[in-house]
């Protein structure tokens, strides 16, 4: 009877780790995408880019709007003397008024609108330079988290079949009873990593669809390619220099130092007098007034009107202007020296995640897996504990682990180098 027992708990214990194990969706509806149309999608589809692009427009519209001349004033008015008994008649009067701006007021306009679309266009080139990489990155975690996925499987994969060894083993008596439960509670133990780790793996793929624009109701995308072929041999000197004429941010930053140059331009050219000119007619009826009768007249009238400005005593606008001016100027001295640590920070970070993948393929990654199968090899032997087992499991994974994050950040630290610098010859 103790028998029949423990061979239907055997086999019950079978069962509910086969029921664990089809719970991990490998199968879900996904789309797989190369690296080279997964940023083609991200620049043609993603919203806050497509948003930004609205900046250009706008920027051009203001430009065409500078160039409008002040608009003429037309005014109309009619009189009555108000003596119909004395019939002293009536009359009408119209003119039309228009500004005419001097200072070369309407030139600054333009200049400056222009000035703020060419802004516009750095801001977004810089705005996507900075997106491109984060795109880059996303793709590669992605690519990440697939492999870690791959390898809690596969130790949950292995570990179920040391379980299951030893399940057999402890019915036939040539294992302890704690023995078979501890193998199958690391079993469990690990199948709820491999939980862990498909989450982590889907909420990357989220994070593709989020940055290509796409619905992720129903299909994720899935992203194809390794953690390989990111090495480059760069010149500091070189990577400082080509920074210096290719960051879009310090074109922007030198185009604000315009663009404040025109702001002042425009603030002196508003401190110029500005004409009014007038045209005008003036009827007056026939006057049929038994005491003073007077024909009907027409009068033509041109004038000019002089604005007397006490406003110039006041130089409020002229010194902000000045003061804009002298900030830009000071702001794109930062970012010249902001770009040259930037870049000396992730040399020396690529360098150094270059170093650490080199130490794993001096044969880290070969060992460690050595030593796993020399441990189950002589357990299933009874030449070692499961203890023993477990801890070469745990250093395998911790080392497979190690190797494909710092495969990860190697590959980061060259999209981060290359974001800082401007340049980019990413593909994988």
């Amino acid at each position: 009877m103790k028998t029949i027992t423990l061979v239907l708990s055997f086999w019950g214990l079978l069962f509910f780790e086969e029921c664990n194990a089809q719970k991990v969706d490998t199968a879900f509806a996904k789309e797989k995408i190369e690296y080279k149309r997964y940023l083609a999608e991200v620049g043609k589809s993603n919203a806050a880019y497509a948003a930004e692009k609205f900046n250009i427009t706008i920027s051009k519209a203001f430009v065409d709007a500078s160039k409008v001349f002040p608009d003429p004033e037309l005014e109309m008015g009619w009189n009555d003397h108000g003596q119909r008994r004395m019939n002293m008649g009536y009359g009408f009067v119209t003119s039309v008024n228009w500004t005419l701006e001097l200072g070369g007021k309407r030139r600054s306009r333009i200049d400056l609108a222009k000035n703020e679309a060419l802004l516009s266009e750095f801001l977004l080139e810089d705005y996507f330079r900075n997106l491109r990489a984060d795109a880059t990155l996303a793709f590669l975690e992605a690519i990440q988290k697939r492999l870690l996925l791959e390898v809690q499987h596969n130790s949950y994969a292995q570990m179920k079949k040391i379980s299951d060894s030893d399940s057999i083993r402890y019915h036939l008596g040539d294992l302890s009873e704690v023995d078979a439960k501890q193998s199958n509670l690391e079993a469990g133990v690990l199948l709820n990593e491999v939980f862990s780790a498909e989450a982590e793996f889907k909420n990357s793929l989220t994070q593709l669809s989020l940055l290509m624009g796409k619905d992720m109701s129903d299909t994720l995308m899935y992203p194809l390619g390794k953690l390989e072929n990111f090495y480059r041999d760069f010149s500091l000197k070189d990577l400082i220099l080509e920074a210096q004429n290719k960051r879009a941010d310090l074109k922007a930053a030198l185009q604000s130092n315009r663009v404040s140059q025109s702001m002042l331009k425009l603030a002196k050219a508003n401190r110029a007098l500005d004409l009014g000119l007038s045209l005008g007619m003036e009827y007056d009826a026939y006057n049929r007034n038994y005491i003073a009768p007077t024909p009907s007249r027409s009068t033509i009238n041109v004038g000019v009107a002089i604005p007397i400005k006490f406003s110039n005593n006041r130089t409020g606008d002229l010194r902000a202007a000045q003061y804009r001016l002298l900030q830009s100027q000071q702001e794109y001295r930062q970012i010249e020296l902001v770009i040259q640590s930037e870049v000396v920070q992730a040399y020396h970070t690529y360098l150094a995640r270059q170093k650490q993948v080199k130490q794993f393929n001096l044969g880290l990654l070969r060992e460690s897996k050595v030593i796993l199968e020399g441990k189950i090899y002589s357990y299933k032997r009874g030449e070692s504990s499961l203890l023993e087992v477990l801890n070469a499991q745990r250093t395998h994974n911790d080392v497979q682990k190690d190797y494909y994050d710092t495969l990860y950040s190697y590959a980061a630290a060259l999209v981060e180098l290359e974001r800082t610098v401007g340049i980019w010859d990413i593909d994988f």
